[in-house]
Formats: structure tokens, sequence, C-alpha cells
């Protein structure tokens, strides 16, 4: 039996042990993370998945494995299909699957820290109309049978320096102190480790690519805060740092602190739909009156400052220079034909950590070559290393966490001469990309709105992605970040301060992937003499957009003013930061059309 397959049958049997019918398995830890640290790596524990987004159902008989479309044909290289069914989850949601494969009187286990609240009601929902149980557990089964399971993170905290943040840590607290009063709740749980760095300007490094201390805090309306975090992390000058309004709690005191919370005789702000499920019933359990709502600091953390946006464009103009320097080594050395993508990989990362402010990456690099670059989220590895060849294109996906901001960027670049349909394809991506970096919309407009202008003329030709067309970027923080985005179902009003990505592609399946992506910051539009408050996007990605891959005689004339201002503004702003050979690469490759 492969390691798989016999950690799959232990589970069976452990689930029959707890007399279950099945067991949930989601990739999240108890923070709801995106990324999480190798200690919550169940998935990947169970199916070798090295992606973000993944969820197992094992029953006595058939296991089921669900992922989104970015992720389906990376599922199907590295999960089992003789284990599980691999399913896409933007078709066949989990929850559709329970009520279309369990029978009466199932008994199906969750780990309640590792579910969010309103996701247990859906699954509780869903199991029902099949008379199925839903069977918190008082551990995780999974655990239970990993019998070398990594150690908890315990990386150190420091503290974020107002020079990068902007804004005190006691200035944002007695804001929203401020606003909860006004709401006549007594406090707020803060679940995201995400919502916490922010709140308190502390940064960590227990997760990878994302800067954060792994913790839960508790906001009173009078600005104090308990902030439960493992006593290890804590560094020399931190406590001062805080001030005495912030209380260091171990992180095993946070069920008691509940608890005791619950006795307040004002209601309590909860996200019940970031918050796992065992802290949203541990509140209800003890009494608690519960105010379902966003995170308090969700928005102010997603619109950024005058210093935050400072520190981003900083950030983007020195990730632009080493970007520009690595396009200029790849043009020298893939002619030797001894660049593959984990060297390309490589090299971008030499050149990142150049700057004294880069503190690594914000994401894995997809450096993914012809086939590779289809799948939307590829890892190249030793095994599947690619060797860039004349004749396809070359995708790649990176970015950066600098001290002052965050980065992330996709150039698709030819390598040779592409073909016609290549070029097509490219160019209708660069229309949507321009539609979309170049409209103006009034206060108010959602994301839901906005994502179809980078699909049009995609549809045009019969063609789509199957992925949104942007996401929210934090600063210094996670390269994902909410509540704003640009999808079809972000329903979110855009801000000023707002950092998302533009990002449209088009992959064929085994051939090749192009994909174009700026982060670009929701800035007001003054001057319009508009009846409404106006709002567009300004550019924060400064790199050079492949001209080779644009068949410019499908150019409007305005699209074509677009990018060469664009270049313009690449070229001016980085040129001074490069040598003499990147230089010369650059005025080349933003040479107006």
């Amino acid at each position: 039996m492969s390691d798989f397959s016999t950690r799959l049958q232990n589970l069976r049997d452990t689930i029959v042990q707890q007399n279950l019918s099945g067991f949930l398995v989601p990739m999240e830890d108890e923070y709801q993370s995106e990324y999480v640290p190798d200690s919550a790596q169940r998935i990947r524990f169970l199916s070798g998945f090295t992606g973000s987004a993944g969820f197992i159902i094992v029953l006595a008989n058939t296991a089921a494995f669900f992922t989104d479309g970015r992720y389906t044909l990376q599922a199907s290289q590295q999960v089992p299909a003789d284990l599980y069914t691999i399913l896409d989850s933007g078709v066949t949601p989990p929850t559709k699957w329970l009520e279309e494969n369990t029978t009466k009187d199932m008994r199906i286990g969750y780990d309640p820290w590792l579910h969010t609240a309103d996701y247990v009601e859906r699954l509780k929902k869903a199991v029902s109309k099949a008379g199925v149980e839903l069977i918190p557990t008082s551990a995780n089964l999974v655990d239970s049978i990993w019998h070398n399971r990594p150690a908890l993170p315990a990386e150190p905290v420091f503290a974020y320096d107002l020079t990068y943040a902007g804004k005190k840590s006691t200035d944002k607290r007695m804001a929203l102190a401020d606003d909860l009063k006004k709401r006549g709740l007594a406090a707020a749980v803060i679940t995201d480790p995400a919502s916490v760095a922010w709140l308190l300007n502390v940064r960590g490094n227990d997760v990878p690519n994302t800067p954060l201390p792994l913790s839960f805090a508790i906001l009173y309306a009078s600005g104090k805060v308990m902030w439960f975090v493992a006593a290890v992390k804590i560094t020399q000058g931190l406590a001062q740092h805080l001030g005495g309004d912030v209380s260091i709690e171990d992180p095993g005191q946070f069920i008691h602190a509940l608890t005791q919370l619950a006795k307040e005789s004002q209601p309590i702000r909860i996200d019940s739909a970031e918050a796992a499920s065992a802290i949203v019933e541990r509140l209800r359990v003890s009494g608690a009156k519960l105010d379902f709502g966003e995170d308090p600091c969700v928005l102010p953390k997603a619109c950024k400052n005058p210093v935050e946006i400072e520190g981003m464009q900083a950030a983007h103009r020195r990730d632009g220079a080493a970007l520009v320097k690595f396009f200029t080594w790849l043009e020298t050395e893939v002619a030797g034909g001894t660049v593959t993508e984990l060297s390309a990989e490589e090299k971008l990362a030499a050149c990142r950590k150049e700057n004294n402010l880069y503190r690594g990456l914000s994401f894995d690099t997809i450096a993914g070559f012809g086939g590779h670059g289809a799948i939307v989220h590829y890892r190249a590895t030793t095994a599947s290393n690619g060797r860039l060849e004349p004749g396809n294109l070359f995708l790649l996906d990176s970015g950066g966490q600098y001290l002052d901001g965050t980065t992330d960027v996709t150039r698709t670049v030819a390598i040779g001469a592409p073909t016609t349909e290549m070029r097509d394809r490219f160019t209708r991506v660069l229309k949507g990309h321009i539609a979309l970096a170049s409209i103006r919309f009034p206060e108010g407009t959602t994301g839901a709105e906005l994502d179809a202008l980078a699909r049009q003329y995609l549809w045009g030709a019969g063609l789509d992605y199957n992925h949104g067309t942007g996401h929210g970027v934090g600063s210094f923080l996670g390269v994902h970040e909410g509540p704003q985005g640009i999808s079809k179902r972000n329903r979110v009003p855009l801000k000023p301060g707002m950092v998302v990505s533009n990002e449209p592609g088009f992959y064929k399946t085994g051939q090749y992937g192009i994909r174009i992506e700026n982060l670009q910051v929701v800035t007001e539009i003054v001057g319009l003499n508009a009846e409404r408050k106006m709002l567009g996007f300004e550019p924060l990605t400064l790199c050079p957009i492949d001209r080779r891959l644009i068949d410019v005689g499908m150019l409007t004339k305005d699209e074509l003013n677009w990018l060469n201002a664009y270049h313009t503004r690449v070229h001016e702003a980085l040129r001074p930061m490069l040598d003499a050979e990147s230089s010369a690469w650059l005025v080349d490759a933003t040479r107006e059309i």
C-alpha cells in the first residue's frame, strides 16, 4: 500500500472507532487562513496535494477531493485518483456532494475549529435533507493518525514601525473602540491573524509567504485588547511597543476568556463568516449576546492610508527594477538553452533579494513554460522542471514581501517566435486588462460589476478563464486580502485606498498559458465636474508588457495610447535604478508602438 492509501485506511479505522460514518477535512487551520503552517497541512498529509484550496470528505467506501478552478489540473497530477474522486468545487461543492452521497442515519464528523460557523450551518442544512447528522469532534481525527506531525509554529513577533504602518496602533484601537461604543457593543472577537497584526502594528513569520503571527484577540469598547499569542514568540521591546492597554495572554486561556466575555451585558461582535464554529459556539453556549457582522478591522485595513500607499508605490518601483534585471538576464541566457523553470525562479528571487527591505516571497512563484503555464497555480519541481525552448510562452507569476509593501505581478513572454493564435489570445487578454485598468466608475460600484470588462474580448471569441479577475492585496500582509475583489461574485463596493489585482488570462490545456497582472489602487477622480463621486485605478505594478505578443492591429487608438503611456511611466520610474545593460533592455522593451 502507498503512504496515502495507508493514511486513508487509518483515518477510516479511526472514523469507525469514533462511531462515525465519515469525516470532513478542510484546508483551513483554526484561524481560517489561506496559507497554513506545516502543522496544519492535513490535506497534503492525506493526499499529497500542495495547493492552497482543498477539501476532503472521507466515507467508508468512498472519498472525494474538492478544489477550485485554479487547481483542478494540479489536483489531477498530485492526488491519487484510485483513492479520491477529484471534483471542481465550483461545479460540485462539498455541500452538494454530501446531499447526493450520504444516506439516512449517517453521522459525519468534523473539527469545529477548522470550519467557520456559517459554513457549518450550510453543511448541516445540506446533510439534514438526507437525514444525516453532523457531529463536532473533540479532537481532530487526522491529527490522531499523524504520528510525525510538525510542531506548531513559534516564530518571533516583531513591531511594525510607524514609518511603514502610517498610523499608530493606539489610534486604530481607539477609532474602532469608538465605533463599538456607538453600536452599543461591549467588544469584538478578532479571529483573523491579519486583522490582529494590522490592529497592533506587529508582524511575524508563522506561515509561509505572509508576515503573520498566528493569534486571536479581543478588542473591548474601552480600547483595551487581550492578545492571545504564545509567550515564546514575544521579542524584547514588544510589550513597550504595544503599551499598557494591550495584555499578552496565553492562547490556552482563549476559551476561558470567551466564557468570561459572554457575561458582558452588551452584545459581542463576531464575524460568523470568518470565525471558527468552535469560537461562536463557545460564546453562544456561555450565554453571550451575539452581534453577527464583519470583523471591524477588515475595511479600514483594506483602505490603505497615505503612508501605506506611498510604501506600496516605493515597493513596486524596487520590485519593477528587480523584474527588469531578471528579464534582461532571461533574454541573454535563454538563447543558450540552459534556462529552466526552476533556474528562472531562483534568478528572480536573487534579483529581489538585492533590496534590503525585501523579506521574502509573497507566494510561491509560478514559473510555467508551455503547457505548465496553463496550470493556473503551477509549482515547478525537480520532476516537472521544464526547459525554456523556442516556440512557446513562459508565464511568470511572482511577488515579494517588502517592509513597505506587498507585490504580485504576472508577465507572459514569448520564447522565440509566437504563433498567430498566441498573439491573438494575448492581445484579447491585454485589451481586457486595459479596459479594466482605464475604467472610471461611480462610488458604490462593486467588483462584480467590473469583472466582465476584462472578459469581454475573450468572450467575443468564445473564450474565458476559470478564476476571478482580481483580488485584494495587503500592505506587508497577505497577498490575498478581502473584502474587496473583482470577480463575478464579489459584491463589496470599491473604495479609495483599496489595492486590487487586474489579471485576466487565457489557458489552453497542455499547450500554453497567458496572464497579464498588475496591482492597482482605487483612487478618486477629481476635476471631472461629475454629478457623482467617481473612482478609478492607478497602476502600482511597473513592468513592461511583451510587445512581441501584441497584434497591434487588434488595438484601438485609445488602447494603444494607454499602452504607450504605461510603458513611458515604467521607463521613467525604473531607468534611474538600473545598470547600463538592464537600462538598455528597458529602453527597447518600452519603445512606443
